[in-house]
């Protein structure tokens, strides 16, 4: 109960504060933090019962279609970045895509790419669109309401057409890891390390929900998006020592058995393949221990965010355990759940550490408030983000 408590008081400080609750404020609106906030919400629903915490989640996607699918109010530009009319935007608000919410405009065409600054600057990433492709799933499961999941696939389809592209020397498909607003030119052309995994399994996720509802238009089919990403996928090494990376990780993996679970995908040698390279991770994430540092040293969402991704070993473990002929090599798997399930109570340690008020009082915690506060509430009460 104190964790529903904390989590609620988090989400209700977060509502109001960023003008999602209180009608006075201008809205401000983050792509990734309000994905992670929707979860919350619809997660808090299941907990009480409470009508209030679904329409905030409800009201925070129309809301973050209303902004952030729109340009900036700085531009030159105004209306819907998909340029559809408004009666066609409001039927698809995720044509265009969606803006990051950064608080600079997108640097310009010709302009020399600072780097530092290029994390303040505006424009979509790919892996932000996939956590708004997995919060629209999951008000779509919640809500047995079709349209948005209809939304996660039109999203879906602009996204991979946008960020991916072939060579021209040839070869597989690779993609970029920033897009300018409207999704005319790449600002950043390098592959986001887990782009294509996070890909591929957000679009297995948002094709195998389509089958529930009959009513979706056929050609929203992600076939040939799912074709293009296994193959980017192939022989990939997926280990990273970033905190947040090896959360994200641990998350698709989960997906990936809940996939097994409910609809036999046939996964799970990718499966092994994933948490061989976890494992691998969470050994070298540990051998170079960033969480003995002084709170100012670190970044709480990015730990918060393994927090999170660490909830989902002992839940790995039961569902396969239980579910073992679901497997054709279910020994391996449990063989290296167990080793990681060392790691699991580190997302304890993390939570405790950033629930202290005098480390939410340091200036890295209060610069990124509103995505630390989120990814804190989504550790504490996992389950809305990490449930298909």
């Amino acid at each position: 109960m104190q964790q529903t408590i904390s989590t609620q008081s988090i989400m209700n400080d977060f509502s109001t504060s960023t003008g999602l609750s209180d009608n006075t404020r201008e809205p401000r609106r983050y792509l990734w933090t309000d994905a992670f906030a929707v979860c919350n919400h619809l997660e808090l629903y299941r907990q009480t019962g409470e009508e209030t915490s679904l329409q905030l989640a409800l009201k925070l996607v129309d809301q973050v279609h209303q902004t952030l699918g729109k340009h900036r109010k700085d531009s030159k530009r105004s209306g819907w970045i998909s340029s559809l009319t408004e009666e066609q935007s409001q039927l698809h608000p995720t044509q265009g895509g969606l803006r990051i919410g950064k608080p600079l405009d997108e640097h310009k065409p010709g302009d020399t790419v600072d780097e530092s600054l290029e994390w303040e600057q505006d424009g979509q990433y790919f892996h932000y669109l996939t956590k708004w492709m997995h919060a629209l799933n999951c008000v779509s499961r919640d809500t047995d309401k079709g349209l948005y999941n209809q939304w996660a696939l039109e999203l879906a389809k602009v996204a991979h057409a946008a960020f991916t592209y072939t060579p021209s020397t040839g070869g597989a498909k690779r993609m970029v890891w920033k897009m300018s607003i409207d999704l005319s030119r790449p600002l950043v052309d390098s592959m986001g390390q887990h782009d294509p995994l996070d890909g591929l399994i957000t679009y297995l996720q948002l094709e195998t929900t389509a089958k529930g509802f009959s009513d979706l238009p056929k050609e929203l089919s992600l076939k040939t998006e799912i074709e293009d990403m296994v193959v980017m996928c192939a022989g990939q090494n997926w280990a990273t020592q970033d905190s947040l990376g090896i959360g994200g990780l641990l998350a698709d993996a989960y997906k990936l058995v809940q996939l097994i679970e409910i609809y036999h995908l046939n996964e799970t040698v990718r499966l092994e393949t994933l948490l061989y390279d976890i494992e691998h991770s969470l050994q070298s994430f540990i051998t170079n221990n960033q969480l003995n540092l002084p709170a100012e040293y670190r970044l709480a969402f990015r730990e918060l965010g393994l927090a999170i991704g660490l909830h989902t070993i002992s839940r790995m473990q039961k569902c396969i355990e239980k579910n073992s002929d679901n497997y054709i090599n279910a020994d391996q798997l449990i063989s290296q759940l167990k080793k990681l399930s060392r790691f699991h109570r580190i997302h304890k340690f993390i939570e405790n550490y950033w629930l202290e008020p005098e480390h939410q009082s340091i200036k890295t915690w209060q610069e990124h408030a509103d995505i630390n506060n989120i990814m804190l509430a989504t550790s504490l009460a996992p389950d809305g983000y990490l449930r298909l």
